[in-house]
């Protein structure tokens, strides 16, 4: 019952305030910010309503002891071990990022595994029909035709089709 008490008037209190907040954001910016606003307003009386309002308040409680821990460890060489070891974590992780978006460093392609034949062929050993061909030598790009002048308007294309073997 004292819980009740309690948060009631805090969760309902914080909703009537930013419930305020959004009347006058929806004046200055406009219908989209005063919508969210109340939005982002009525979630402290539905955390309430629903109970949630205790796991919340749990959860910071939480964060704020294992703060006040990490600050009054400040000497405590085990707590600078596990900073250094987050802070690396983090550093590896972004440069990964990195590397993921400028495409190095990724797994080499895997050859497809070969089928296993049992026709007189021991198991690992690629028959000829199955074997893959062998790689064929790509033509230079041919030489520009005599005829041709910088003012044509189409001799790049011309010259992508013949390359393609079209036309």
């Amino acid at each position: 019952m004292f819980d009740t008490i309690l948060w009631l008037p805090v969760c309902a209190g914080a909703t009537g305030l930013g419930l305020v907040l959004s009347f006058l954001a929806w004046r200055r910016r406009g219908a989209t910010a005063g919508i969210r606003g109340v939005a982002w307003s009525l979630l402290p009386m539905a955390a309430f309503l629903t109970g949630a309002h205790a796991l919340i308040w749990g959860i910071v409680a939480s964060v704020v002891g294992f703060v006040t821990g990490l600050v009054a460890g400040i000497i405590n060489p085990f707590v600078w071990a596990g900073v250094g070891l987050a802070g690396l974590a983090l550093v590896l992780y972004v440069v990964s990022g990195v590397m993921r978006k400028r495409g190095v460093g990724g797994a080499t392609p895997k050859q497809p595994k070969q089928a296993k034949v049992k026709s007189g062929v021991k198991t690992g050993e690629t028959p000829a029909a199955l074997a893959a061909p062998a790689p064929q030598a790509v033509n230079p790009s041919p030489a520009p035709a005599k005829g041709r002048t910088k003012d044509d308007d189409f001799s790049d294309i011309e010259e992508i089709l013949k390359r393609r073997g079209i036309g």
